[in-house]
């Protein structure tokens, strides 16, 4: 039989308890661990055990009890007096006791000594600020993949500091930025969760708004047939804030999975295209027919005609010679994607009457400088003609060239003819 002693005296919790008993990401169930496992081994230090003591938690008064238990033996009998009460000793606090019996009493925490109350609290501290990073950790670790929203913090030279909803830390790294990106304090940012990793054992969540998977969840935000999975996104390559391609494909024939993407107008893929900064998004159909999936990947371009070389992986493409600069795209970003949705190596030839009298580019390094040469072989120019036959603004539009530079380059290539 045990017999609780009642004293009047109210146990005051150490401060630590009451700063952490609301925290957010650490279970009820785990804060009454780390409470009972610090305050026992405090109970430890001081009587060399704590096996005979029990901790009463209440997190929601922020109250905690600690008891002691010894057990009454008769005088002169004590061996442990940590563990027993001496009968006469007992029948002072209340008479009715027996030996045999238990007697629990109330302890009070400032009996401890302030260096023990204060090496209690940095080691709740420390275990709590520990839980609550490993929980953080967890919750972002769940979420890769996800949009979240967040509010820039700070912003550095290679980096940016973004706070969620919960203040919680997160990080979108400069090369995880759209190039035109510009945010400043106090900016509304969304962003993928990219990956989550622990950095000494602080919880760093990276965010990135060029990931494909930025655009995918996009996708899932603004068309709910893909939210659905009525309509399957196959496969997505970007160059952020210049262009994306899009593979998509509807199981249900009823679908169009390219105009459901796209939306009345546009409706639908306005919203992402603001997102991305004005990045050119080409929703293609997806289909298994190689030759008919690297046409389509190069729209807007024209194809005539395609060879494929299935052991290399590359495909010869055909066109005419006013679709050259088309599938090639400014920069060549668009024959690049192409490229890399298909998985072809893709080579472009213009199809036109031979032409013995027309000159390859190469053969003028002499006269213009190899990079304008570049420059120009990027827009699908590769001959002299095929210079010659665009008009100078389209070549101005289309290139990193200065005017005089390109009215310089015709001078020299009507030379050759002349």
């Amino acid at each position: 039989m045990k017999k609780t002693v009642t004293r009047n005296e109210h146990t005051e919790l150490v401060d630590a308890f009451s700063e952490f008993k609301d925290l957010k990401n650490i279970d009820r169930a785990s804060m009454m661990s780390i409470l009972e496992d610090v305050f026992k081994n405090m109970i430890k230090k001081k009587y060399g055990t704590a096996d005979n003591f029990d901790i009463v938690i209440n997190t929601d008064k922020g109250d905690l009890e600690a008891f002691r238990n010894r057990l009454i033996v008769d005088d002169g009998q004590v061996e442990d007096p940590n563990t027993q009460i001496e009968y006469s000793e007992a029948v002072k606090v209340e008479p009715d006791f027996e030996v045999g019996e238990e007697v629990s009493e109330k302890i009070r925490f400032s009996d401890f000594g302030r260096r023990a109350v204060l090496a209690a609290r940095q080691n709740l501290m420390a275990r709590v600020q520990e839980l609550e990073k490993e929980g953080i950790f967890q919750k972002y670790k769940n979420r890769v993949g996800e949009i979240m929203t967040g509010e820039v913090y700070q912003v550095w030279k290679k980096e940016m500091l973004i706070m969620d909803d919960e203040g919680n830390e997160l990080i979108l790294p400069k090369t995880e930025q759209i190039s035109t990106d510009f945010f400043k304090k106090g900016d509304a940012v969304r962003a993928v969760v990219l990956r989550v990793e622990m950095l000494n054992g602080t919880p760093r969540i990276i965010l990135s708004r060029t990931s494909p998977l930025f655009l995918e969840k996009l996708f899932e935000l603004e068309v709910p047939e893909v939210f659905d999975g009525l309509i399957t996104i196959k496969k997505i390559v970007r160059e952020p804030g210049e262009r994306a391609k899009v593979a998509v494909e509807s199981y249900d024939d009823r679908i169009d999975p390219v105009g459901a993407c796209v939306g009345m107008k546009g409706s639908r893929i306005h919203g992402i295209v603001r997102e991305l900064r004005n990045e050119n998004i080409d929703v293609i159909n997806y289909t298994t027919n190689t030759m008919l999936f690297i046409s389509r990947a190069l729209s807007p371009a024209k194809i005539t005609s395609i060879k494929l070389d299935e052991d290399k992986k590359r495909a010869s493409v055909f066109l005419k010679p006013d679709q050259v600069s088309l599938a090639i795209g400014k920069g060549g970003h668009n024959i690049k994607l192409a490229g890399k949705l298909s998985g072809y190596e893709i080579d472009v030839f213009r199809e036109s009457d031979e032409d013995t009298d027309d000159v390859d580019l190469d053969e003028f390094t002499d006269e213009i400088e190899p990079w304008i040469i570049d420059e120009l072989k990027n827009i699908g120019c590769d001959t002299a003609k095929s210079v010659l036959e665009l008009p100078i603004e389209d070549l101005v539009s289309r290139t990193d060239l200065e005017e005089e530079t390109i009215k310089e380059v015709i001078r020299i290539l009507k030379s050759e003819f002349e």
